[in-house]
Parts: C-alpha cells; sequence; structure tokens
C-alpha cells in the first residue's frame, strides 16, 4: 500500500512516497516542488497541482496525509501556505483518494516520540525508519515522509495526542 504525505508551501512543497506493504515502511519517493517566487500566484498553483498530480498518477498512493496548515504570526505565510494545502488536497480529491490530516506535534509525536522534536531529530528518525543510510534535500521531504509515516501509525497518534 502506497501512503503519500505532503508538506506544503507555496514556494516548497515537499512529497514522501512510502510502501507500507512489507513488515517495514519502505522509500518509495521522495523530494520537493518548487515555484518561482516572481509568477504570478496563480501559474505557481497551477504547477504546483501539475507536479503533484504527476506524482499522484505515478504512484497511485491509496491514502493522503498533509500537515495541517497553522496560523503563525505572519499571517501572509500562513496564507499562501493554506493556497498550497487546498491544491494538494483538490488533487488528491480528484483522484479520489482519503485525505487525512496532522498537526505538527502529531507528526512528531508519531515519528520521534517527542512532539516538540526538532527538524534534525525528525530527519534522523525518518532515516532510522526507513532503514536508510542518509536522507539528503531539503527539509520539506523529510518533513513529508514523517507525515507518511505518521499516516501509517495514525492509530497510535490518536490515541496518544498531541503534545
Amino acid at each position: 500500500m502506497f501512503v503519500m504525505g505532503v508538506d506544503p508551501g507555496l514556494s516548497t512543497t515537499g512529497y514522501g512516497v512510502v510502501d507500507s506493504a512489507g513488515a517495514w515502511p519502505r522509500l518509495v519517493s521522495c523530494g520537493v516542488i518548487r515555484t518561482h517566487p516572481d509568477a504570478k500566484i496563480e501559474e505557481r498553483l497551477a504547477e504546483l497541482f501539475q507536479d503533484l498530480r504527476g506524482i499522484l498518477e505515478e504512484h497511485r498512493p491509496v491514502e493522503f496525509g498533509i500537515e495541517e496548515v497553522y496560523t503563525n504570526r505572519n499571517l501572509e505565510t500562513a496564507a499562501s501556505v493554506g493556497r498550497a494545502a487546498g491544491v494538494a488536497l483538490l488533487a488528491a480529491g480528484l483522484f479520489g483518494i482519503p485525505t487525512f490530516e496532522y498537526s505538527p506535534s502529531q507528526v512528531k509525536l508519531a515519528v520521534t516520540g517527542y512532539g516538540r522534536a526538532t527538524k534534525q531529530q525528525v530527519r534522523y528518525m525518518v532515516t532510522k525508519r526507513l532503514g536508510l543510510d542518509g536522507l539528503s534535500g531539503p527539509a520539506d521531504g523529510a518533513d513529508a515522509l514523517a507525515i507518511a509515516l505518521c499516516h501509517l501509525q495514525r492509530p497510535r497518534v490518536a490515541l496518544g495526542g498531541g503534545a
């Protein structure tokens, strides 16, 4: 069973696809989708949609996890992340893929056992849980894999709550 995790962002959206068919989850694909900051918003969202659609067509995940959009002090950032998340949810919806949203603390708790883990701790545990020597690239890809791993153990996350 392929599960896809998405860490949404307008400039950089991380994605990770994990195969859960074996005894341990296995990395299938991981990367980032970048949009040019000088392009018009509608062009950036269209590019994000096209790239996500391509990944969904290639891997055909059966479920889709995405990080919840949270509001921080920078409302402009929250709005752009919300737009990217909406595009990702739309892409999954058009493929008929059930989607599940997770807070950052739920993801950290599921992957590291601590809801306030650092990005470095999350990356480290993602590599260990997937049996990798390391994981190169931006943190967004590792975060997306963490979301996919969180989704794979969602009953435990739901019972354990956030931190």
